[in-house]
């Protein structure tokens, strides 16, 4: 059995190789049963006991600070960091070391002096830590570099050992740079909540902490402030801005019986709110865990990338030896091809190639996140920018599901005394067709019913001055002569004479649905398919309204799973749908895509994407989101790889410096880091159909 399990937040983290590092040494901590290290995240979970003291010290070897999960990560800032300041001092050594270069002349003992102390300041940790692996037989990017840096000393080369050494840092800096724009996606949304509620005691407001607010308390939220913690609108009604959780732009209305979200913002009224969750388990707390969680799990690209880094480091280590050696057996200068050597030890650094993916699949999931779109893991990530076909349920994803008035046609009187008569027998109903019919009588005075009677899936039956008069389906008027009505929900209205004239209720499609629709059409997505329990006329009606492309109806859910089954074997298919009933049908698609509106907890635990804010929009900008991610790694990929084969080429005619070979590799990092950073755009432009469509498989 585990034992209690304890999360810290990591600072000075600086590459994948000390992440695994950093792991095992705190496995090797008696106290600690397991360990696990979130490089994306910059977060630790360990299960055990263990001082901070003690983590910072199996960290030592990359100057790893260690802070308190719910204290955060202090931000230094970038003149101010250890790293950057030894960096900085190696680069003006290498100033001094070049001045007396051109006037001592290169082997004078003050040049020497200077490049070496360069050496010293700027690559102390690098190479303290490429001995370390050297001794245990760990090759990584560290080892590569330590053995090219002491080659070079060694061959006399100090000028270019203190340049390989300041541009290799530089390089490193550079990165975690990168990474730490990445990572701020996740910390901007750790910081939304704020850590205060106004809770009410007896008569009093009080102020306190967020964690010793407990479910049931009475939370006060006033105008411009943040909401503290989920709940329920009790009293008062405002608008509130919600985009940190949905994505959203505009405010959404909030009164009695709504609910509200930690880290949203209440623009007008004051709100009397009852708290249903505890902080640490709030819809905000819940997306930070999820986003953390899926930038670990690695992407199939990334896990290739793992696995060809690990043959490929032996493999420019035998690659330098060889040319270390073969061609002075063959009559070569030992010096000039020790030297050629070194250099490609140096440009097979796999910097480029190891950062290439993960830089990319954390931005694009930060990016996802703070657009209201949850995405789990880099793995659906990579799979949605395959799929081909789309399903959809129907009721609340194509449509809004809630059911509106669609038409009024009075036999009897006029329209406003159908909707009058109609909507004073419907008033204390809690149906959503009721709701519908009242919503459409809003402003007309309703009548004073009495001697109500309800027919359980028939209607009601109710007396207004002193005659009799029904609302209901077809079974209620049972012997009347009804009119025929086709397509949607038809509610008749009557005396116990005659029907007076009936309602329409449908449920209908979501504003602009057709649009976004097209707008998967033209990312290449070939088909659609609408999957609903409804009945068939209205199905189609909905799907032709929508532009899908096939419409399956009178399904029940398990007919729904049958369907994606035999889909499946011909396509790559998502399933959108509501993350409840459709839940098996999510889980046997290639991505399972929930609409958050149906329930934001059940979203978040069923599918392998959410849509927070219930909103059909984001189904294309993700789509699009994921092919440029795709795509992007597979650029990073080619260009790192690139560079490295031209660059490795250059020694046959011996035109490979040392020099040369640091711009490469650090050349090659910085294009990958800059190529994933434009993942970081707010929205993702939707590519055209023929650029993406040979990545469909």
């Amino acid at each position: 059995m585990l034992a209690d399990k304890q999360v810290y937040r990591l600072k000075g983290l600086s590459c994948t190789n000390c992440a695994a590092n950093f792991e095992k040494n705190l496995r090797q901590i008696e106290s600690i049963q397991e360990a696990e290290v979130n490089f994306s995240a910059a977060k630790l979970t360990i299960f055990g006991d263990a001082t901070i003291e003690q983590l910072e010290q199996a960290g030592a070897f990359d100057h790893i600070k260690v802070y308190a999960h719910n204290q955060g990560t202090p931000r230094i800032p970038v003149y101010k960091k250890r790293e950057n300041l030894l960096t900085l001092s190696s680069l003006l050594l290498i100033i001094v070391g070049y001045s007396f270069y051109f006037q001592l002349g290169e082997n004078h003992v003050a040049t020497v002096g200077a490049f070496l102390l360069s050496i010293i300041v700027g690559g102390y940790d690098l190479i303290r830590a490429g001995i370390k692996n050297i001794a245990k037989l760990q090759f990584d990017m560290k080892t590569l570099m330590t053995i090219a840096i002491i080659g070079a000393a060694i061959i006399g080369e100090w000028a270019e050992a203190a340049v390989i050494v300041f541009l290799f840092a530089l390089s490193e800096a550079l990165e975690g740079y990168s990474m730490d724009k990445a990572r701020n996606s996740i910390k901007s949304l750790m910081e939304i909540a704020p850590n205060d509620a106004t809770i009410k005691r007896g008569k009093q407001l009080v102020q306190i902490s967020v964690e010793d607010v407990r479910i049931g308390d009475t939370m006060i939220v006033k105008p411009g402030e943040k909401i503290p913690m989920d709940g329920i609108v009790r009293e008062g009604r405002s608008f509130v801005n919600q985009a940190a959780i949905t994505g959203e732009s505009a405010p959404v209305e909030k009164k009695v019986k709504s609910t509200v979200y930690a880290g949203t913002v209440n623009e007008e009224g004051a709100l009397v709110v009852e708290v249903t969750k505890l902080s640490e388990d709030s819809t905000i707390a819940k997306i930070i865990h999820l986003v953390e969680e899926a930038q670990t799990k690695k992407a199939p690209t990334q896990a290739f990338v793992d696995r060809f880094a690990k043959y490929y480091t032996p493999a420019i280590m035998l690659i330098a030896l060889m040319v270390m050696v073969i061609p002075p057996l063959l009559g070569g200068e030992w010096q000039t091809w020790m030297y050629n050597g070194l250099a490609v030890l140096v440009v097979g650094c796999p910097c480029a190639l190891v950062i290439s993916t993960p830089v990319a699949i954390v931005t694009a999931i930060g990016n996802a996140a703070r657009n209201g779109v949850l995405i789990k893991g880099g793995i659906h990530l990579e799979q949605l920018a395959t799929i081909n076909t789309i399903a959809f349920d129907k009721t609340g994803t194509i449509t809004v599901g809630k059911p509106v008035v669609v038409e009024v046609n009075a036999i009897h009187g006029t329209k406003e005394e159908l909707i009058q008569l109609a909507g004073s027998l419907e008033r204390y109903s809690e149906h959503p067709i009721a709701r519908a019919i009242l919503k459409k009588a809003h402003d007309v005075s309703l009548l004073e019913a009495t001697q109500f009677q309800s027919y359980t899936g028939k209607g009601i039956v109710a007396f207004i001055d002193g005659v009799c008069y029904k609302v209901g389906n077809a079974k209620l008027f049972e012997g009347y002569d009804l009119p025929i009505v086709s397509g949607g929900t038809v509610v008749y209205v009557g005396s116990d004479e005659q029907i007076l004239g009936y309602i329409k209720v449908a449920d209908q499609p979501r504003k602009g649905i057709k649009q976004h629709v097209q707008k998967l059409y033209q990312l290449g997505i070939v088909k659609t398919v609408m999957l609903t329990g409804d009945v068939e006329n209205v199905a189609k009606q909905i799907g032709e309204e929508s532009g899908i492309t096939e419409v399956k109806a009178e399904l029940f859910p398990e007919e729904k799973l049958s369907h994606i089954k035999r889909v499946k074997e011909r396509y790559r298919v998502a399933m959108v749908g509501d993350g409840i009933n459709d839940a098996p049908a999510l889980a046997e698609a290639h991505v399972g895509i929930a609409m958050g509106g149906a329930g934001t907890d059940v979203a978040l635990e069923t599918a392998d994407i959410a849509l927070m804010g219930d909103d059909v929009s984001k189904l294309a900008d993700t789509i699009s989101l994921s092919k440029r991610t795709l795509r992007i790694i597979k650029e990073n990929i080619i260009l790192a790889l690139s560079l490295k084969v031209v660059a490795l080429l250059l020694v046959i005619p011996g035109w490979l410096t040392l020099w040369l070979a640091i711009f490469a590799d650090m050349g090659a990092t910085l294009l990958v880091v800059a190529n994933a950073l434009r993942l970081m755009r707010k929205t993702a432009e939707i590519d055209s159909h023929s650029r993406d469509h040979h990545e469909i498989t």
